[in-house]
């Protein structure tokens, strides 16, 4: 717009200059109707080639990436200290929150005690097998002297040097024997299938408690939030006495990190017919008065949210007459890559040079940047 004012404000000064004032040609109505077509075309020819070649918006902003804060805690927990203020930088691993602790301390203390337990059972179930060996063994003897009495018995019977009953009675003591034999097998069968109950070399009882221990250290270490990287928080709103955990499950904070902020620059979609990724670029922040910065094209996101149907089990619902989505452009600038000296949200104009169109295209397209530039000193209007 300010660009087409310029124009037209520069092609009504030549006209006036050549009909007026210098009086080098008689205004008529044919004159008239001549000066209209030609400044209409002028205009139209101009603005055509500055939004395809050097193509310009003012909606730009310096993005910071933010981590959301929130408490992994599985118990209503109250907060007990706050160790950081608004707006104060902060450095990976540096205290945020410090929550109360004495439950899950005692949780702590209740699985280690768990895990001694199992791994005394675990030393036990190796001696149940040496044990149920012995027991084994001790059938198995008892099985062979019944045995052998039961034969010893056999042969003096029919003779007449052993009665009848003795038989007997060492014949069941034998069937008792065998049986003896048998659940002793069994018992050792059982007591080494115990030991053989592992997780990668470890017993299953032992590795259960330990898996205890490990959730238990967890959420202990969970009521002490660390810095999870350079940056600050921006709003302080918890204090002493929160409650979280259970069933909250919003964050607590936003915290807005250092590393990897950029520059996102939103255009009409035809306008990036030209763009592509290392053009020049000229930016102008609104909370940089008077001043342009260099940079270059980064990237060009070819995608809106226009472009994504959410899977439900609705029919989508398309609206002809809405408005197009805007495609954004990542942006380098030259001076500070790392945008260490703006703030996330700083608002301002960007322009693309494309090299199409001849230079006087890229021309009137500075002169507008700095225009915007310098208005900023007195826009908005609140003194």
């Amino acid at each position: 717009m300010t660009i087409a004012l310029l124009i037209l404000g520069a092609y009504g000064i030549f006209a006036w200059l050549v009909f007026y004032k210098f009086k080098l040609l008689k205004f008529n109505v044919a004159w008239g109707m001549v000066t209209f077509w030609v400044g209409f075309h002028v205009l139209f020819l101009l603005v055509v080639l500055l939004r395809f070649f050097a193509p310009y918006t003012i909606d730009g902003h310096v993005i910071r990436q933010t981590i959301q804060i929130a408490p992994r805690l599985p118990h209503p927990t109250l907060l007990q200290d706050v160790f950081v203020t608004q707006n104060q930088p902060v450095k990976k691993g540096d205290k945020l929150y410090q929550f109360e602790s004495t439950l899950y301390d005692a949780q702590l203390a209740e699985a280690q005690a768990n895990l001694v337990e199992a791994q005394q059972n675990a030393l036990i179930l190796q001696e149940d097998v040496v044990l149920a060996q012995d027991q084994l063994a001790q059938a198995e003897a008892n099985e062979t002297f019944a045995a052998e009495q039961v034969k010893r018995y056999t042969d003096l019977v029919p003779k007449g040097g052993a009665r009848q009953e003795t038989l007997d009675q060492w014949t069941a003591q034998l069937a008792g024997a065998k049986a003896q034999v048998a659940e002793a097998e069994a018992n050792v069968t059982k007591a080494q299938l115990a030991v053989a109950a592992q997780i990668d070399g470890v017993n299953a009882q032992v590795a259960a408690a330990q898996a205890q221990v490990e959730q238990a250290q967890y959420y202990v270490d969970q009521t002490t939030i660390f810095a999870p990287e350079d940056g600050r928080i921006i709003s302080q709103q918890a204090r002493p006495g929160l409650v979280v955990g259970g069933f909250r499950i919003a964050s607590i904070a936003a915290f807005v990190a250092d590393a990897n902020p950029y520059f996102l620059a939103t255009f009409y979609q035809e306008h990036l017919k030209f763009v592509e990724p290392g053009q020049p670029v000229e930016v102008a922040l609104d909370i940089y008065p008077g001043q342009v910065f260099t940079g270059k094209v980064k990237a060009i996101w070819e995608g809106t949210g226009q472009g994504q149907i959410k899977p439900s089990g609705n029919v989508p619902n398309f609206l002809f007459m809405h408005p197009q989505g805007r495609f954004a452009v990542e942006i380098v600038l030259d001076e500070d890559p790392a945008l260490k000296r703006f703030p996330g949200g700083a608002h301002g104009a960007a322009a693309i040079y494309t090299g199409g169109g001849g230079e006087w295209v890229s021309v009137l397209r500075r002169v507008n940047m700095r225009l915007y530039a310098w208005v900023n000193f007195i826009i908005p209007f609140d003194v």
